[in-house]
């Protein structure tokens, strides 16, 4: 056989072979595979936990040995601390005593709380009233100088009072005006002028007027319904009240009763209604009706601000 009819068996030969080579790896792609795939890789590949203000896929740094491994990068929320109970002091109302025309008259204070109440009510009294209480006469006769120096046994001892020249009467509504004054506190029931012995509210007879109001008081804000209060020693013990807007129209009225009268003094409390819309000047008047006529008597006037129930 020659040299190329050799040749020519070897290349076709190798061309067979060539094409079953081909023709099994087009049958692997066709077909689906099985079996096994062999062990498992020995290093898993390595996860990243996502971190806040970090992509999921960035990659984070090898710990130290010995280090605990990284936690959120989210700060734990720090404990709520504890409630202390450092309330404010609630303001303290203290009753004031006036003179007007000759007679006690109250009105009422609101200041910041305090332990010394006493004095707080003896240095508003000597200050004398505000220019709305004025305007309906009260006035003070206690100078700036009076104090509480002792309060023991029930009984409050003031300091010296340097207006001893005064004139019977003015001396007693002035010492009326502390004791009606400082016998509101239950701490105190007497109060010990120098060189006297002790006194109260008793000692001081007939210096109240008839109808005595002690709330609401003068400049006060109220709304509907206000309750009328303080004592009255009346006819038949009935106290009547009205209402007047700003014009000086009657807008409504009321009557009660107190718990003694005709010649005694008793507490009484009338409730009174009305309607506004706007806020505004008003008064509160409150009477006597007379037993021998119907006019009213022994009024008693309170300057007010009438408001809306809804503000």
């Amino acid at each position: 056989m020659s040299r190329f009819g050799a040749t020519g068996r070897d290349w076709c030969r190798a061309a067979g072979s060539a094409m079953l080579v081909a023709a099994l790896v087009l049958a692997g792609c066709g077909t689906p595979r099985s079996g096994v795939l062999g062990a498992a890789p020995t290093v898993s590949p390595p996860t990243v936990a996502p971190t806040a203000g970090r992509a999921s896929d960035a990659p984070v740094p090898a710990s130290e040995p010995g280090t605990p491994p990284p936690t959120s990068a989210t700060p734990p929320r720090p404990p709520t601390p504890a409630v202390t109970g450092t309330r404010r002091p609630e303001p303290v109302t203290i009753e004031l005593w006036y003179v007007r025309s000759g007679r006690l008259v109250p009105t009422r204070r609101t200041r910041p709380a305090t332990v010394a109440t006493s004095r707080l009510a003896l240095t508003e009294l000597s200050a004398g009233p505000t220019p709305a209480e004025a305007a309906t006469g009260m006035v003070t006769l206690l100078p700036n100088t009076v104090e509480v120096t002792r309060i023991a046994d029930g009984v409050a001892t003031l300091g010296p009072v340097p207006l001893a020249d005064d004139p019977p009467d003015r001396r007693r509504l002035r010492e009326a005006q502390v004791v009606w004054t400082l016998t509101q506190f239950p701490t105190v029931r007497r109060v010990r002028f120098p060189g006297g012995a002790p006194v109260g509210r008793a000692d001081y007879p007939g210096l109240l007027a008839p109808i005595v109001v002690t709330g609401p008081s003068v400049g006060e804000r109220v709304t509907a319904p206000l309750t009328v209060s303080g004592t009255a020693d009346v006819f038949e013990a009935t106290v009547s009240v009205r209402v007047l807007d700003d014009a000086g129209r009657q807008v409504a009225t009321a009557f009660g009763t107190a718990s003694c009268g005709s010649g005694c003094r008793g507490d009484y409390r009338v409730v009174v209604n009305w309607r506004t819309t706007r806020q505004q000047h008003g008064t509160i008047e409150v009477y006597e009706v007379s037993a021998r006529d119907g006019t009213r008597i022994n009024t008693v006037t309170v300057p007010v601000l009438l408001a809306p129930p809804d503000s």
